[in-house]
C-alpha cells in the first residue's frame, strides 16, 4: 500500500518520520504541507477517517496558532469554520500527516507508527 506523507522539511519530526518511514521500507509519496497546503475537502475526509477529534489536526504549538491566538478563538468556531481555517494554510496543520486507505496518523510517535503500520 502506498501511503501520502504530509510534512514540513524544517520541521525536525517530519524529518524523523520520513527517516523512519524509509528505514522500514513503507511506500509513499511526500507532500510539501505549505507549498500543497490541504484542502478543506481532504482535511474533512482525513479528520472523518481518523476517528479522531478535530483538534488533534491543529498545530497548537506553532507560532501562527499564536499569533492568531486560536487558543480562544477556536472553542467558537464551527467545524465547518476550523476546517476552513486549517486550509488556508499548512503551517496550521499538526504534521506530520500519513494518511493511508484505512488509516490516516497525525504527528510522529515511533511506538504508534511503528503498531499501526506493522501489517506493512
Amino acid at each position: 500500500m502506498k501511503y501520502l506523507f504530509l510534512q514540513y522539511p524544517k520541521c525536525s519530526t517530519c524529518r524523523n518520520a520520513k527517516k523512519w518511514l524509509e528505514a522500514n521500507d513503507i511506500d509513499f509519496t511526500d507532500r510539501h504541507i505549505v507549498e500543497e497546503n490541504p484542502t478543506k475537502d481532504e482535511l474533512k475526509s482525513w479528520y472523518l477517517r481518523s476517528g479522531l477529534p478535530l483538534k488533534k489536526f491543529i498545530n497548537t504549538s506553532g507560532n501562527l496558532y499564536k499569533e492568531l491566538k486560536l487558543k480562544d478563538k477556536l472553542p467558537e468556531m464551527s467545524e465547518d469554520e476550523q476546517l476552513e481555517l486549517l486550509a488556508t494554510n499548512g503551517m496550521l496543520v499538526k504534521r506530520p500527516l500519513l494518511i493511508g486507505e484505512d488509516k490516516v496518523l497525525v504527528g510522529f510517535k515511533e511506538d504508534n507508527w511503528k503498531e499501526e503500520l506493522k501489517e506493512v
